[in-house]
C-alpha cells in the first residue's frame, strides 16, 4: 500500500470520472466529504450486470467492494452440503459488509450475490477500503452503520430460522423480496424459493397454496402476486 506522501502524489495525477462522482453525490448522500467522492470517482470502475448473473461466488477472494447505485443484488450462504441459504438483499445506496471483512482479512468470500434484476455498481479496489477508514470519517461511519445493518438484518434471519415455522418464514421472504423489488408480483419457481430457504420443493409448493387459500397471494405460472 502506498504511504500518504506517496499516494497523494499519485492522485493528483488521477482523472476524475464526473459520470462517477455524479452518481456517488445522488445515491451516497452520507458519503459527504469532497475528498472522499472525488477519489472515489479516481479509482472506482462502474459495473453492470444482467439479471441472473453471479457478481461473486462462494471461495473467490474480494478483489473490489460495490456500493450499488440501482438493482438489487441478493446475498446468500452455502452449506458444507451444497445448499444455499438466503440472508439478505442489497438495493440502490447501500453496500456488503461481508466484503469488508473480506478484503480485509484477505480471505475468500462465504456467500454468493446474485443480480436479481438488472444492476449497476461502483466497484472499489480493496486497497482503498481499509486506508480510508482513518482517512476519512464519513467513509468510516458508512462502513460502521453499513455492520450494524447487517448484523440487524442476520439476527432476523437466525430469529425466523431458530423461532418461526416455515409457513412464516416463507411469507417474510415473500415480502422482503417484493419489497427489495418493489414489487407486489414475484417472479420465481417454487424450486427457486425452495432452494432459498433450503427447503423441500414439495414442502413450498403445499404451504404456497395454503397461503393462496387464505387470501394472502395469488399462484400463477411462475409467479406470484401478494395482497
Amino acid at each position: 500500500m502506498f504511504s500518504c506522501y506517496f499516494y497523494s502524489k499519485e492522485q493528483s495525477h488521477r482523472m476524475i470520472n464526473e459520470n462517477i462522482l455524479a452518481l456517488v453525490r445522488k445515491h451516497f448522500p452520507q458519503i459527504a466529504e469532497k475528498g472522499l467522492q472525488e477519489e472515489i470517482a479516481s479509482v472506482g470502475r462502474s459495473m453492470e450486470f444482467p439479471a441472473d448473473t453471479v457478481i461473486m461466488e462462494v471461495g473467490q477472494y474480494v478483489k473490489l467492494v460495490p456500493l450499488v447505485i440501482k438493482g438489487v443484488i441478493k446475498v446468500s450462504r452455502e452449506d458444507e452440503n451444497g445448499g444455499e441459504l438466503f440472508l439478505y438483499y442489497l438495493n440502490g445506496g447501500e453496500t456488503c459488509s461481508m466484503s469488508f471483512t473480506c478484503c480485509m482479512m484477505n480471505k475468500k468470500s462465504e456467500i454468493r450475490t446474485l443480480a436479481e434484476e438488472d444492476t449497476q455498481l461502483i466497484g472499489i479496489p480493496i486497497r482503498f477500503v481499509d486506508e480510508w477508514m482513518t482517512k476519512y470519517q464519513s467513509w468510516k461511519n458508512f462502513v460502521m452503520q453499513t455492520y450494524d445493518q447487517r448484523m440487524l438484518e442476520l439476527v432476523r434471519t437466525i430469529d425466523s430460522i431458530a423461532f418461526h415455522h416455515m409457513d412464516v418464514r416463507l411469507l417474510e421472504y415473500l415480502q422482503k423480496k417484493a419489497q427489495a423489488t418493489h414489487s407486489k408480483v414475484i417472479n420465481a419457481t417454487h424450486q427457486d424459493i425452495a432452494y432459498d430457504l433450503n427447503a423441500s420443493r414439495e414442502a413450498i409448493s403445499r404451504l404456497l397454496k395454503q397461503l393462496e387459500n387464505e387470501g394472502r397471494l395469488k399462484l400463477g405460472r411462475n409467479k406470484i402476486e401478494l395482497f
